[in-house]
């Protein structure tokens, strides 16, 4: 028996053959061209051979899968049109007189490189999406052959799984995927979940040709991989199987029930959401409303900025859909470390603490307005609440109310109808966690964003791989924070809540209620487990 280790993405147990997912390489010459023009003909045919291909697999993820899940192809296609893309390969084809291969080699690491540096976890999770893409076109140029598919009941060992290499693999033969890369914001890991496939990622599982076709067992629960697993471990898998079947039908029967710790007291449990495409995930999943509309994902990907009507239908359907329970949308948190080059903003050495979120609006108040406009008119269609991104002192709050205020008086001479809105803060920094006194007072409520306020609080780049063994959720400062941000807020009258990846930690859950909070938000896919696990606990403050 051999033993791995890696990251849960999705919890469970797994049987099947190993299935070793290895691609074939892709080297490209980096010689110069005989003939440019030649190689971007080539270059445009594969584009549209791509494009070809792209579209079956969106066809059939859409009929195996759902309308959801295909549209992560569909967002693949449009990457195949993006100008900054389509502009650098031909730059490096015809002005460095490179082939088309070697073009689209380039281009897409760059482009890989350029999204995995970013901040923000859902743009760095987006850089596979590049690396698909541009492998796709160098596989087309070279003549290769890049689709796999599965024959049995299959655990897919891989160094890594691209979207379109998930989607292509048969989901009715794949019992669990192990992958030396990989994060938990991936496509990849994405779909995992929504099929509640169990896996891992960033494992030490080894790629050698000896490892296909064995007998495997995934313990998602552990984050281990077995290799032909020995009779004892087997009988215990097997024991773990039986009682997650059990949660299974336990966690239907939450379904519908009010989120009450035994004693009485109602925490709103809502979900985590980066844009329309993902309220199926949040209705299909029993939330009570959405505790963070991440904005900036209307913004990003694209040559110019979102229209005011463009945003209004975007935060419309969503209000509409979710039935008069509350939207939380954040406005717009983008900065010089993300992809919007329409914006122009200058590379930044520290761009963590550099122009972002609600500092970029007071600079680019054309874009804030617009922002505002467009929620304040959705809100005549739903329960809408805002919150302010990187809020650090009570004037900039106030800042932001007399522009909401501005908005309102705007609206209401051109006889546009909206209702009230409720303003809130996110609370990320060390500074707006010590002032939430005052700040209390001037806000609605408020909402911890616990991944920025851990890297603040512990002055530590949460996306450096090199620091995690320094990167403590439970650090004595970031729990006194936590707790005074809830004690301030209980004090003042206002409700607090938390959006961040701790708001899932089930560890913490009891802990933070009983500091006070009264929100959590989280992603789809928790919230029925956390509703038993609230549920079951005693909830006195």
């Amino acid at each position: 028996m051999k033993q791995f280790s890696g990251k849960t993405v999705f919890p469970g147990i797994a049987f099947g053959k190993t299935f070793l997912f290895v691609k074939p390489d892709l080297s490209v010459d980096a010689g110069p061209a005989d003939n440019p023009d030649v190689e971007w003909k080539a270059f445009q045919e594969a584009i549209r051979t791509a494009d070809d291909q792209l579209e079956a697999l969106f066809e059939k993820t859409q009929r195996e899968i759902g309308e959801k899940e295909s549209m992560i192809i569909d967002v693949q296609r449009m990457m195949l049109q993006d100008g900054d893309f389509l502009d650098a390969v031909q730059s490096v084809v015809k002005d460095e007189s490179r082939k088309a291969a070697y073009a689209v080699d380039k281009t897409g690491r760059e482009f890989y490189e350029l999204f995995a540096s970013l901040d923000d976890p859902y743009m760095q999770a987006r850089a596979p999406d590049i690396a698909d893409i541009a492998r796709r076109l160098t596989a087309i140029l070279l003549g290769e052959k890049t689709d796999f598919d599965l024959t049995e009941a299959s655990v897919v060992i891989a160094d890594d799984l691209t979207p379109s290499d998930t989607l292509g693999l048969n989901k009715k033969l794949i019992r669990a995927f192990v992958t030396r890369g990989g994060s938990t914001n991936s496509h990849t890991a994405i779909l995992a979940r929504i099929l509640k496939i169990p896996s891992l990622v960033q494992s030490d599982v080894s790629l050698d040709k000896e490892m296909d076709g064995k007998f495997a067992a995934v313990d998602g629960h552990e984050g281990t991989l077995y290799l032909e697993p020995a009779g004892d471990v087997l009988k215990t898998l097997n024991e773990k199987l039986k009682d997650d079947r059990a949660e299974e039908v336990s966690l239907e029967q939450m379904r519908g029930l009010p989120t009450l710790t035994r004693d009485g007291r109602k925490i709103e449990l809502a979900a985590n959401i980066g844009g329309v495409d993902d309220i199926d995930a949040v209705l299909a999943n029993d939330a009570e409303g959405i505790g963070l509309f991440r904005s900036e994902f209307l913004f990003l990907g694209r040559n110019s900025a979102p229209g005011e009507e463009e945003q209004f239908n975007a935060y419309r359907k969503v209000a509409e859909a979710l039935g008069g329970r509350r939207v939380i949308i954040r406005t717009l948190d983008i900065g010089a470390d993300k992809q919007a080059a329409y914006l122009g903003l200058e590379k930044e050495e520290n761009p963590a603490l550099g122009l972002r979120a609600i500092r970029l609006c007071f600079q680019r108040p054309e874009i804030f307005k617009t922002q505002m406009r467009a929620i304040y008119r959705a809100s005549a269609f739903g329960r809408i609440a805002v919150m302010f991104p990187m809020i650090c002192s009570l004037w900039e709050l106030k800042k932001c109310k007399a522009f909401a205020l501005e908005v309102q008086e705007e609206l209401k001479a051109q006889g546009v109808s909206f209702s009230k809105v409720e303003l809130g803060i996110m609370v990320e920094t060390p500074a707006a966690a010590l002032c939430s006194g005052e700040l209390a007072k001037e806000a609605d409520f408020f909402s911890v964003g616990t991944n920025d306020l851990t890297q603040y609080t512990l002055a530590l780049d949460r996306q450096n791989a090199k620091l995690e063994p320094f990167l403590d959720t439970r650090h004595p400062s970031l729990m006194y924070l936590l707790e005074l941000i809830a004690k301030n807020a209980g004090l003042a009258g206002i409700w607090a809540g938390i959006c961040g990846e701790l708001a899932a930690d089930p560890d913490l859950t009891e802990k933070f209620i009983n500091m006070g909070y009264a929100e959590l938000s989280v992603s789809p896919v928790f919230i029925l487990k956390m509703r038993k696990r609230i549920r079951e606990m005693q909830g006195a403050v």
